[in-house]
């Protein structure tokens, strides 16, 4: 079958174009972009299409970039074509933005396409990936451990938006790929057949490039060893794109159930709601917060929403999970939050906090005593209790965390609720007596950096005797020689 005929297949079985469709083409140079546009040309009067030829120069290549770019420019007034040809340092932008060269040359090739589409009112901009291209992407995602979205591959058609989300002007503008299901071979060979005489990037030989040595060395090599894998990718990422496609609109139709907000900042969905999803939708409602949140972000990798997946599913209120981007994730009351790693949600209703770093005082005198945290929201309890069997039995079944027994005479009269102080240690019981330091511990536990000088420690003037919400310490334990227990609780205040 010749070319022609394999992409007005494309076109239609996506519907790529439509009559009367303005369209920017972006044209570097190579076979890829200038048989895209010669076909192009061809079905010009089929679709009453209105062409446009983008070229930029990413000023990496001296010379050779300053001859492609003028290449461009002398073919597209030849065929007849209007054409706008600009330059970008990517080197500079590359050190600005914090990524890799060739991140921040698609960067800069998106922006310049979107922008050149809305210079010209054109509603669709076309660019030269192929069928080779497509095996190489889905390698090159399964190999960085990629899950169902990276194994997708390339879309024939999208949403520009989603590649350039700082531009306004990208927001009605489609991309398409119509050479998707040509093969690169093919593609040269057409070259020839119409005495085409692209542009040669010797850079695209570079197997320092992580592409280039999957193209030149990592598939050929596979091929060796399993004729055809290249189809083989390229069906993969067919079959994962119509999967993936259900699951995004089976999440569709959960969203509002979950989502409690969108914000710049933060993501938050219902906890419960959340964790009553399916596996799958699951693991898509994370990447979905992530993406929000970062649309730009491209190395979002199955490892990193796995890791945020098991926190958020069995770690307790407060626990964290760092994902890219500065983002975390952060498991609260019946909330699940994904937020800039600089905002910082309410601590959970359920959690007592101090509100000052001032002590109070919580005298241990006759059987019962109560002090009320600063806001009133909370009251603290202590009581006397004798070790007889029934209260150790108590103390031992205990499973509110907001709740401690200690030994009363290991405690003592002067007892403080007050917040951590810098540089201070415990010995958290369960540890053998082994101390660490209350900054580590928090740490270790996930206890969100804003919450931590809100946590209550009760406290002797000698040392911490339990952080709440979280561990006693080992010298206040219940022993065998305990003759009184010491019951310290945290009550919401009533009408909460």
């Amino acid at each position: 079958m010749t070319l022609l005929p394999v992409v007005r297949e494309t076109i239609e079985r996506h519907g790529l174009l439509e009559p009367g469709d303005s369209l920017v083409v972006g044209v570097s140079g190579g076979a890829d972009s200038l048989c895209l546009l010669h076909l192009l040309a061809r079905l010009q009067s089929e679709f009453d299409l209105a062409l446009h030829v983008a070229h930029l120069n990413h000023q990496l290549r001296g010379e050779q970039a300053a001859a492609d770019a003028e290449f461009v420019r002398r073919t597209a007034v030849e065929w007849g074509v209007p054409v706008t040809v600009s330059s970008t340092d990517v080197a500079t932008l590359a050190h600005e933005r914090g990524v890799g060269v060739e991140e921040a040359a698609r960067q800069a090739r998106y922006a310049f396409l979107a922008r050149v589409a809305g210079d010209t009112v054109a509603g669709t901009v076309a660019v030269g990936h192929n069928a080779d291209d497509q095996a190489e992407t889905v390698l090159m995602h399964l190999l960085r451990g990629a899950g169902p979205a990276g194994l997708r591959g390339m879309s024939p058609r999208l949403a520009l938006a989603g590649l350039t989300p700082d531009l306004p002007s990208a927001a009605d503008v489609t991309l398409i790929r119509p050479l998707l299901q040509a093969r690169r071979p093919a593609i040269e060979a057409y070259c020839r057949e119409h005495r085409l005489q692209p542009r040669f990037d010797h850079s695209n030989l570079d197997t320092t490039l992580f592409r280039n040595r999957l193209r030149h060395e990592v598939l050929p090599a596979l091929e060796a060893v399993a004729p055809g894998v290249g189809n083989r990718l390229r069906q993969l990422a067919e079959l994962v794109t119509v999967d993936y496609t259900l699951l995004e609109k089976l999440l569709d139709e959960k969203w509002n159930g979950i989502a409690v907000s969108e914000s710049e900042r933060a993501v938050t969905l219902h906890l419960a709601a959340w964790r009553a999803l399916p596996l799958s939708l699951r693991r898509l409602a994370l990447r979905r917060a992530v993406h929000l949140l970062r649309p730009r972000l491209r190395d979002l990798g199955f490892r990193h929403t796995e890791d945020a997946r098991l926190v958020a599913e069995r770690g307790q209120t407060g626990v964290e999970a760092t994902l890219p981007g500065r983002l975390r994730l952060l498991v609260s009351y019946d909330r699940l939050v994904v937020a800039d790693k600089g905002h910082n949600p309410p601590p959970p209703p359920d959690w007592p906090m101090l509100g000052a770093d001032v002590p109070i005082t919580l005298a241990v005198a006759g059987s019962r005593s109560t002090v009320m945290l600063p806001g009133a929201r909370w009251h603290a309890q202590a009581r006397l209790l004798p070790a007889d069997r029934e209260r150790r039995a108590m103390a031992v079944a205990n499973q509110d965390r907001w709740r401690v027994f200690l030994d009363a005479d290991a405690a003592g009269p002067a007892l403080h609720l007050r917040p951590r102080r810098p540089g201070e240690r415990f010995q958290p019981l369960g540890m053998g007596g082994s101390s660490c330091s209350v900054a580590d511990f928090m740490i270790n536990h996930r206890i969100p950096a804003a919450w931590r000088d809100r946590v209550p420690i009760l406290a002797r003037p000698e040392h911490l005797l339990w952080m709440a919400g979280w561990r006693p310490d080992e010298r206040a334990r219940i022993t065998g020689q305990t003759r009184r227990i010491l019951e310290v609780s945290f009550l919401a205040a009533p009408g909460d």
